[in-house]
């Protein structure tokens, strides 16, 4: 069926349709998937056309701008209009680089709290590590509030429907904090901010700071160089102050 002479137009369609809408990378993402299972299906003989000939990469655009300044994240550390909750969860986001849906999905079971570090599920569902600094450290304890099991993050109120015992505490009856809930509110408080910026700014103000590959490589968990490097891109502020710093007037003085 994938052979007759109208498929690649009818398979065309069904992607522009099912995938118009999302990220050009989350586009060339479906379409790297789809055409290695064509491969696959032609490496078998179950097919001899390309259905998805018709199709054509999209063009990522780099991103830039995403990053956070210091400036910006210190001001978002020094308000004190903001829950504790999300306080720690912002702390943790940044200082781990860790993906928000790595960090909301923590259990207390998962934190190995004194030697400042917890055990994730990743992308790809491996077990990894991450690890946090000291003022994350200092708000985690008065987040669990001496709770030992359950969730990290809570919900503000009692569930409504049924939720999966693995996502409600066995304490307060709270369900985990939604990735949805955790977003709206980091945005609401910051105009527009996403969770998405902490760990990018984290990787980059690290790279600013003179990271190695390697180092940068391992916190970020990515699989190679290419992912990192629109995280470990140096920002404006970085560049004048490298600009600054070996001025040859400068040193003179």
């Amino acid at each position: 069926m994938l052979d007759k002479a109208r498929t690649a137009k009818q398979v065309g369609g069904w992607f522009h349709r099912r995938y118009g809408q999302t990220a050009p990378a989350t586009r060339v993402r479906q379409l790297a998937i789809l055409r290695s299972a064509c491969g696959f299906w032609r490496r078998c003989a179950w097919l001899v056309t390309d259905p998805t000939s018709g199709l054509e990469r999209p063009p990522v655009p780099l991103d830039r701008t995403r990053a956070l300044t210091r400036e910006q994240i210190a001001s978002l550390w020094r308000r004190d209009d903001v829950a504790l909750r999300e306080r720690a969860l912002w702390r943790l986001l940044y200082e781990t680089a860790a993906r928000a849906n790595e960090i909301l999905s923590l259990d207390i079971e998962d934190l190995d709290l004194p030697n400042k570090r917890a055990r994730v599920r990743s992308k790809g569902g491996a077990s990894e590590w991450v690890f946090w600094q000291t003022r994350a450290a200092l708000l985690l304890p008065r987040l669990l509030g001496g709770r030992t099991t359950g969730p990290v993050f809570l919900a503000d109120r009692q569930p409504t429907q049924a939720v999966p015992t693995v996502d409600r505490c066995p304490h307060t009856g709270r369900a985990r904090l939604s990735y949805r809930r955790a977003a709206e509110l980091f945005s609401e408080a910051t105009k527009g901010w996403t969770l998405h910026q902490l760990r990018h700014s984290a990787l980059t103000h690290a790279a600013e700071d003179g990271t190695n590959t390697p180092i940068l490589l391992a916190r970020s968990r990515h699989a190679s160089v290419r992912s990192l490097e629109r995280y470990a891109r140096a920002g404006p502020e970085a560049v004048a102050r490298h600009v600054a710093e070996h001025d040859p007037a400068r040193r003179r003085h």
